[in-house]
């Protein structure tokens, strides 16, 4: 849900993401709609013990920090859905907690999901508002997007009946299909909107209108959820907590 921008080879530094990292002093906090870092309320993890907190009220899925058990929510309680081989790796600066401001809005970064495709691989970041509305990051080789749901009664095409060159319109803008991309799951960490355990493989349908905006169709979900957004600099997101590595 919410992948978005092209499917691109992972960015050539992202063999380095093994690497010590140490975290930037905050910076001064732009100007703009603040965002209210929520604090943080945890459980126990049930495989391990260890405490489970969660930055986001609306989580459906994290994953235990210590034993990398899946938890997903059931009411009040967690339940262990299986365990992760591993984190996925990442060359990336944007990490959990990770602050930024998307026009007027503030936001913070509470989970991730790692993609692979047959040309290398992405991260789609969990990003929530100001407002509390989920938003997501898209981060391929230096290539960055921020796209929102958007309204429930807007028409998806079906899937697999979407050809790359045809077009669509929402809010009065037509968006002519650009890519049609085949990807996997690689691995979570942190807050998720839904769960993705029983997932493997998934289908998104990205498209691009006159005005540097874009949309993502989700075919792993039914019906298909439509995403749209537009294109951003990195430099723009005015971020705060990025991690760096040692030796950049």
């Amino acid at each position: 849900m919410g992948r978005t921008a092209r499917r691109v080879a992972w960015r050539a530094h992202g063999a380095r993401a093994g690497a010590r990292a140490r975290v930037r002093q905050p910076a001064r906090r732009p100007r703009g709609r603040s965002v209210t870092v929520p604090q943080p309320h945890g459980v126990a993890c049930p495989n391990c013990g260890a405490p489970v907190r969660f930055l986001w009220a609306q989580a459906v899925q994290t994953t235990c920090a210590y034993c990398r058990s899946v938890l997903v929510r059931r009411d009040l309680d967690l339940a262990k859905l299986g365990t992760q081989a591993d984190f996925p790796a990442t060359g990336s600066p944007i990490q959990i907690g990770t602050e930024g401001q998307w026009h007027d809005q503030r936001f913070v970064v509470v989970g991730r999901i790692a993609y692979g495709w047959a040309r290398g691989r992405w991260n789609e970041w969990h990003c929530v508002l100001a407002d509390g509305t989920s938003a997501w990051l898209s981060d391929a080789q230096l290539e960055y997007a921020m796209t929102i749901a958007a309204p429930a009664d807007f028409d998806v095409p079906a899937v697999m009946q979407v050809r790359v060159g045809e077009s669509y319109v929402w809010n009065d803008t037509p968006y002519e299909v650009a890519s049609i991309t085949e990807a996997r799951y690689l691995g979570t960490e942190g807050e998720l909107p839904f769960t993705t355990w029983e997932k493997s493989a998934c289908l998104f349908i990205d498209l691009l209108n006159a005005q540097h905006g874009l949309a993502t169709i989700d075919g792993s979900e039914a019906p298909p959820v439509l995403f749209l957004g537009e294109y951003v600099n990195f430099d723009d997101l005015r971020f705060q907590n990025l991690r760096e590595f040692d030796g950049w």
